[in-house]
């Protein structure tokens, strides 16, 4: 969520032929015909526990244009629900980075490929700098996915979250700024194995074919190959790259669970919508939430 809230604040040129090219937003037409008509996509459980329901969202951080709108199992889940629940508030964002001291300098050999990368992509000089190496590498793979038509303005969280301040609906957070934050920073003996390894997949090309069967295996709700994914990302290759992704993904999995069963407990019939990616593996989060004494039903993909 922080990263798509900061791609939103990137300038970025259009002026040369090899930038990512801007998203195109739809005409008011356009947009009328996929919300009426968009269909189901991605995963989607019911947990119920104390005599009331919510409902878990495994969400995708970026999308395609139509892929935006919610399809009728999803509106469904939003009308019997009346909080919406996610990783992080946008609203929380702003503030806590911009109080937020200078990342530490990167060795200059990482740190000159990084311009590099940032140039090619078009960014203003300077754009990403300030920020942790990791955050910069994350913008860098959303400027990279918008050469397929993806973006991060186009994910479904982003939606629903927008969905919710135009309607008035309470926004619960599950993490803070800086929780997630130190989720995303590597240990500094990882960090520079991490850094170019990504900056490797990017030089070479090679980040947007596992975004694209990321976004397709999400789309038609494979949880099977969303529980590989380590196994054909490239991007847990070397100990530095698995121990960086358990971190981020599994090892924040049991504190979201318990904030969503806090939330729940106290009465909040929300919708939850969280990165697909914390639905697989051995601490998903219908299981660590099943353990909590959740009885919890899958609704998509539909059987």
């Amino acid at each position: 969520m922080i990263r798509a809230f900061l791609l939103g604040l990137l300038f970025v040129g259009s002026a040369h032929a090899a930038c990512p090219p801007a998203p195109a937003l739809p005409s008011v037409e356009q947009a009328a015909t996929w919300a009426a008509k968009a269909p189901d996509r991605g995963l989607l459980w019911r947990i119920s526990r104390g005599g009331h329901s919510s409902y878990l969202f495994g969400s995708l951080h970026v999308g395609k244009a139509d892929w935006a709108y919610a399809g009728p199992a999803l509106r469904a889940a939003w009308a019997q629900t009346e909080v919406l629940a996610v990783e992080l508030d946008p609203a929380d964002v702003g503030a806590v980075l911009a109080a937020m001291p200078k990342a530490p300098p990167l060795p200059p050999v990482l740190a000159q490929r990084l311009d590099i990368q940032a140039r090619a992509a078009c960014l203003s000089p300077g754009t990403l700098s300030a920020l942790p190496a990791m955050l910069q590498l994350s913008m860098l793979s959303l400027m990279e996915a918008r050469r397929d038509g993806f973006d991060a303005g186009f994910g479904q969280d982003v939606m629903l979250l927008a969905r919710a301040k135009s309607e008035g609906r309470p926004v619960q957070s599950l993490e803070s700024v800086e929780e997630q934050l130190l989720a995303l920073e590597p240990e500094a003996a990882e960090l520079p194995a991490i850094v170019d390894g990504t900056l490797r997949q990017l030089q070479k090309g090679q980040m947007r074919e596992p975004l694209r069967k990321l976004a397709t295996a999400w789309s038609r709700g494979d949880l099977g190959a969303l529980a590989n994914y380590p196994r054909w990302c490239a991007c847990a290759d070397t100990p530095a790259e698995r121990a960086w992704l358990k971190r981020v993904n599994d090892d924040r999995n049991g504190p979201l669970a318990e904030r969503v069963a806090a939330l729940h407990g106290a009465g909040q019939r929300l919708l939850v919508a969280v990165g697909a990616l914390h639905m697989s593996g051995p601490r998903a989060l219908p299981k660590l939430l099943a353990e909590q004494g959740f009885t919890v039903e899958a609704l998509l993909p539909a059987k």
